[in-house]
């Protein structure tokens, strides 16, 4: 509770108070007026009065219980409209800070940990202070009053109801005691629910493939029982609360008029005992307030134990700093346009033992390009990664147009590279947002320039062209398309270096020959870095790096390599024969 008031703004207190005003203000036409209204009636039954005498006290107070519906109407409003400002702003600082952290901090969280963080627990503190805030600041306050205004009757009286108070909060305590590692739990399962659905829909193809759709009902139908089960457990316990509620009140009213009739018999003189009976009358509407009181703070225990939690794991994503630094200075203007240039470089993992990459040696110029080949998991991405500083060296340094990528502010950076990465993403909307991504000034012709360069003549076929629609994940489109289409988001961006991360992989031959030419022959001033597989795609850079085991075990251009480095060979000669090398 205290982390979620810490994030109000002073707008948030000022709705905060006025709510307090109208929380004092109805606790006083509860506790002060309506009780006397009552007391005043019951008293005219000893005496005599007139029809108009009733009708005024019992309009009066009429009026001062729509006074005090008023005052919980506006309480709901405020409370209301202050929860979904919050949630929104919450969502939006979490958005953002997801944005903000680094790849490595943000592996920690699974993708889809981190939708129900942002979409349900933000829901969960919501609901919290759209239902909870008026009631948690109400029930103190009408406790308190009410138990002020009893204090001074009978000690009978009083001392059952602060019997049956005790045994509410001991129940009470007992029930969230029980409930809330439940509620913890309910959101990591809420997490794995997420995940098996994800994996089964976007797996679809693979799952009919291997005919696997009792293996994959089974794996969801595990998660969604222990779900379940833990659903109906804290349901069930903490539904308990409401009937004990009822118990509670129903047996305080039984012991107050049972008290009070014993005390009305042992007195003789008939004024006292109308004079009792009205005591007794108020008494019972004071206990009721205090008993309403607790009630509204079960309410609130029950949408609490959930919300912590869910604060909790809001707050474990918040709170989560970026290994990246953002650098204080920023260099605008450079010597040289288009380098990279590794020197000495070694990466290792934050909780790794061991170096991914070490001994990174190598420089390339404007308008070059840089090849990387190697097995699979030899870290030609951890390379990639270092120079678009997704991670930081462990060791060496990392230069980009002469200077050190750490003294680089992170957005000029990143507008220096535009990045291909390995599988082509897309994003839900049309063929011009996706290939001008971020760009706010679109430019259509700069648009078609890209998607000649990239081949991707399909989209002229299409009926609405440019303006196509694109599905979530680009499904609407095969993976050479996509590619192909990522490729020319990376052209449009108009960066000094270009990295195709494996993305010429889906392409055919022609094609994958026919891009990298347009390159080379439209985009000449530009340094491209191409990760690939193929001997075919990279026999003709400028410099090709050989990984293996995290290490360059040669560095050269094609024929150099075909000489002096046997696992290039080896590479080479089991996708050509020797002849075509």
């Amino acid at each position: 509770m205290i982390k979620i008031f810490k994030r109000l703004n002073a707008k948030d207190w000022l709705k905060v108070a006025l709510i307090l005003g109208f929380v004092v203000l109805q606790v006083y036409f509860d506790i002060e007026l309506i009780p006397g209204f009552i007391k005043t009636l019951t008293s005219f039954i000893a005496k005599e009065h007139t029809t108009w005498d009733i009708w005024r006290e019992g309009l009066l107070m009429i009026l001062t219980a729509v006074g005090s519906m008023a005052c919980t109407i506006i309480q709901t409003f405020l409370s209301t409209y202050l929860a979904a400002d919050y949630s929104r702003r919450l969502r939006k600082e979490l958005f953002e800070h997801v944005l903000d952290i680094s790849y490595a901090e943000t592996k920690n969280f699974s993708v889809s940990s981190l939708v129900t963080r942002i979409s349900n627990d933000s829901i969960q503190v919501q609901m919290l202070i759209g239902f909870g805030m008026h009631m948690l600041l109400k029930a103190p306050v009408t406790a308190i009053w009410a138990l002020i205004k009893i204090s001074s009757t009978s000690i009978e009286w009083t001392s059952a109801l602060l019997i049956v108070v005790f045994c509410i909060v001991i129940s009470v305590s007992i029930i969230v005691l029980l409930a809330l590692p439940r509620f913890k739990k309910i959101q990591k399962l809420t997490d794995n629910l997420n995940k098996v659905t994800r994996e089964n829909i976007t797996g679809v193809r693979v799952v009919r493939a291997f005919n696997a759709e009792d293996y994959q009902q089974n794996k969801f139908e595990v998660a969604n029982e222990e779900m379940t089960e833990t659903q109906l457990f804290t349901n069930r316990a903490m539904g308990g609360l409401m009937p004990l509620m009822t118990l509670a009140m129903t047996g305080l009213s039984l012991a107050i008029y049972w008290i009070g009739a014993v005390l009305i018999q042992n007195l003789n003189i008939p004024v006292e005992k109308g004079k009792k009976i009205t005591e007794m009358m108020a008494f019972n509407q004071y206990a009721e307030q205090v008993v309403m009181a607790f009630l509204l703070l079960v309410v609130v225990f029950i949408l609490l134990p959930r919300a912590v939690v869910s604060m909790t794991r809001i707050n474990e994503v918040l709170t989560t700093k970026s290994s990246i630094k953002e650098s204080e200075k920023d260099v605008k203007e450079t010597k040289v346009k288009g380098t990279i240039e590794f020197k000495d470089v070694a990466f290792r993992y934050p909780d790794g033992k061991n170096d991914v990459v070490s001994g990174l040696n190598f420089k390339i110029n404007q308008g070059q390009t840089l090849a990387i080949i190697g097995a699979t998991g030899c870290g030609k991405t951890t390379i990639i990664d270092l120079m678009t500083r997704f991670y930081d060296v462990t060791k060496g340094q990392v230069l980009v147009d002469g200077v050190d990528v750490k003294d680089y502010k992170l957005a000029t950076l990143q507008d220096k590279i535009s990045l291909v990465t390995q599988k082509a993403c897309m994003f839900k909307g049309d063929i011009k947002g996706n290939i001008s991504y971020g760009d706010k000034n679109i430019n259509e012709e700069k648009i078609k320039k890209a998607l000649a360069i990239s081949e991707s003549t399909f989209v002229k076929d299409l009926e609405k062209g440019i303006d196509s629609p694109v599905a979530q994940g680009g499904t609407n489109f095969s993976g050479g398309q996509k590619q192909r289409l990522s490729i020319a988001r990376a052209i449009y961006k108009d960066s000094e270096v270009i990295i195709f991360d494996d993305s010429f992989s889906a392409l055919d031959y022609r094609t994958d020959m026919q891009v990298r030419k347009n390159i080379r022959e439209q985009l000449s001033d530009r340094t491209v870095v191409i990760v690939a597989q193929r001997i075919g795609t990279i026999r003709n850079a400028d410099l090709i790096l050989v990984v293996d085991q995290g290490k360059v075990v040669g560095q050269g251009k094609h024929d150099e390599l075909i000489k002096n480095c046997p696992v290039y060979k080896e590479i080479a000669l089991s996708q050509l024969s020797k002849e075509e090398l």
